[in-house]
């Protein structure tokens, strides 16, 4: 262990005591809250992505109000900030980065992939979107606007895909499957003919 963690610790251990001691938090409370954090996934974004795909009064709700739309489908939302959702159309592409840092809606989305807290990728995203695409073999046609959007302490955003074709009938968790964290950022799309569920590593440190 080095000085750093020595440090961050005991920091961590006083500051955790005295919320026990002032009856904010019980240990009880505190090891429930690690275990909900360590539970999230992708998995969580990819059931309400399925989710809206095929019920239009839930997609109407995750586009308003995504807190409301995550805890519907259990997420543990308490405590966390508001969660934006971004609906990708025909004609209109999302991107999400944090410009700053690594805001990330880890209720939802686990905890952030390495490319996306990298200086690189949150520098190249602002500055060449669709360069750091076309990298995760994302092209789009050049009438489709894209829109960059910062995540930021107070408000974390996902990407809502489009549906892909080819996948009429399917069930929830069928679609599910399909979806990936990327396409939940916007770096990927969710295609049939994709390995379920996984995205291609981007062939530069984006």
């Amino acid at each position: 262990m080095n000085v750093l963690e020595a440090e961050s610790g005991a920091l961590f251990t006083a500051l955790s005591g005295l919320l026990y001691e002032k009856g904010f938090l019980t240990p009880a409370e505190l090891s429930e809250r690690v275990a909900v954090t360590e539970r999230a996934s992708p998995a969580q974004g990819a059931r309400m992505v399925a989710k809206a795909w095929t019920d239009p009064g839930y997609r109407e709700l995750m586009l308003r109000d995504g807190t409301a739309a995550a805890e519907a489908t259990g997420a543990f939302m308490r405590g966390s900030p508001p969660l934006g959702v971004l609906a990708n159309e025909p004609g209109l592409h999302h991107l999400v980065v944090c410009t700053l840092c690594s805001c990330y809606p880890r209720a939802v989305l686990g905890y952030p992939p390495f490319w996306f807290k990298s200086a690189t990728y949150r520098a190249r995203a602002v500055r060449d979107p669709r360069g750091v695409l076309a990298e995760w073999g994302t092209v789009l046609p050049d009438d489709t606007r894209l829109r960059v959007v910062d995540s930021t302490a107070d408000y974390r955003w996902m990407v809502l895909p489009m549906r892909p074709e080819g996948t009429d009938g399917w069930s929830e968790e069928q679609l599910a499957a399909l979806v990936s964290e990327g396409d939940m950022i916007g770096v990927t799309v969710p295609s049939p003919n994709r390995e379920r569920g996984r995205a291609s590593i981007p062939r530069r440190g984006s």
